[in-house]
């Protein structure tokens, strides 16, 4: 893939922003432009750039008319979220910055603004919901419903979320716009861990990811446009890790979709540490495990990606202490045992390039057996990278198709690397 910046992760990013373009959530000449003017590893130069062009696209839309031009406004309002959303990407290493909640908020008022102009408008409510994972044991799931089809009757619907990094407005433009416009519902979401509840109820990951995706279930029982027996949750990058989990005690989806599969981070991580950090993790020397970690995310001498994995993960687990997040990580493994408690089929892709969690897509398959349907995506046609970022429609044409044969009852192949669509 064509680099659009020399900081590697930067460029896996910005390839990120720009792929919303196909999408209708960014312009190639405004990413572009963006691009050009960013300092590569600064993120200073980052936020700035992205910020700049958030408030001049979101100026734009607020000088149109929506009553007489709502696509002019809705689509600048679209861009205008999805800039404001990733210009504070790069800010969590100092988990208290205010821009990261003031940016996070301008993002979902411009998304909120937009979706109240689409042909039918989404919907936007929270459902309450419990765990013993959090304080008091009680939270809320923010959730967006956006209609498939403006006709009486039950159609079928799925259930979108995402994962490390990512917010539901993300799930809206990298595969609700494609499940729209097959007709079907699309309800997106976010949990612990994900941009609205960790600003606004303050809550890390939970493993207990059921309790998260089961209220929605439940909501959608209380439609009468939805489906019941065609219900479909799709989990996104680390969310093609948690969405099994909740498939393996949520048992009223008729199937599950893990694009890509990132099943056990733990390990993930484990084995990218140096071996000497890691037994003093094992060894119980969580102090000195903690100020080696720190010391490592504010390391110049480290890549951009590997320290921004250390300050991601203690801001998406809501902790300031290394060896709290890392300990936390084992109970997010969607293993074999878990696994055999799914009872519906279950897609597993993967990119061909993609090397953030390499093998865990095959593992979940061997576990999963027949259960399981794989997918390769090429590196030759554009689809090979992290959850087939810049090649959507090839996504969506895999999975959906996929996802519509098992509504249909057609007999699903066990892998569709080398199927032509």
């Amino acid at each position: 893939m064509f680099q659009l910046s020399t900081d590697a992760e930067f460029a896996f990013v910005l390839e990120t922003v720009l792929s919303m373009s196909n999408t209708q959530g960014a312009q190639t000449g405004e990413v572009l432009r963006a691009a050009s003017q960013i300092t590569p590893g600064d993120y200073e130069s980052w936020y700035k750039e992205f910020k700049v062009l958030g408030d001049a696209i979101h100026a734009r839309a607020a000088g149109v008319n929506a009553t007489r031009f709502p696509v002019s406004a809705r689509e600048a309002y679209f861009r205008s979220s999805t800039y404001y959303r990733n210009a504070p990407f790069f800010l969590h290493a100092n988990r208290t910055d205010p821009r990261i909640n003031k940016l996070g908020a301008l993002s979902v008022a411009d998304f909120d603004k937009a979706a109240a102009l689409l042909p039918i408008p989404g919907e936007k409510f929270s459902l309450p919901a419990t765990s013993t994972n959090v304080p008091n044991g009680n939270f809320t799931v923010p959730v967006r419903f956006f209609k498939g089809q403006d006709c009486p009757g039950k159609v079928p619907t799925v259930i979108v979320g995402t994962g490390y990094d990512a917010s539901q407005e993300d799930s809206y433009h990298e595969m609700g716009i494609e499940i729209l416009e097959r007709g079907w519902n699309v309800i997106t979401y976010e949990g612990p861990g994900q941009p609205t509840v960790l600003r606004e109820q303050n809550l890390g990951f939970i493993p207990d990811w059921w309790n998260v995706v089961s209220p929605i279930v439940d909501y959608l029982e209380t439609r009468k446009d939805v489906d019941m027996d065609q219900v479909a949750l799709v989990g996104i990058s680390f969310g093609g890790g948690l969405a099994p989990l909740a498939a393996s005690r949520e048992h009223r989806l008729s199937a599950v979709l893990s694009v890509d599969a990132m099943n056990d981070l733990y390990s993930l991580y484990a084995t990218q540490l140096p071996t000497e950090l890691l037994e003093l993790y094992k060894n119980g020397d969580y102090k000195e495990f903690d100020d080696y970690m720190l010391g490592l995310e504010t390391s110049t001498s480290l890549s951009t990606h590997d320290r921004w994995t250390i300050s991601q993960g203690l801001f998406t687990f809501n902790t300031d202490s290394p060896s709290n997040w890392f300990g936390r990580l084992p109970a997010f493994t969607a293993n074999a045992t878990v696994l055999q408690n799914i009872t519906c089929p279950v897609f597993v892709g993967e990119g061909e390039n993609d090397t953030s969690a390499p093998g865990q897509a095959e593992d979940m398959v061997k576990a999963l057996g027949n259960q399981s349907t794989y997918c390769l995506f090429r590196t030759d046609v554009g689809a090979g990278e992290h959850c087939q970022i810049g090649a959507e429609s090839h996504l969506a044409q895999v999975t959906l198709d996929w996802l519509a044969d098992v509504w249909d009852g057609i007999d699903l192949p066990a892998n569709l690397t080398d199927r032509i669509y």
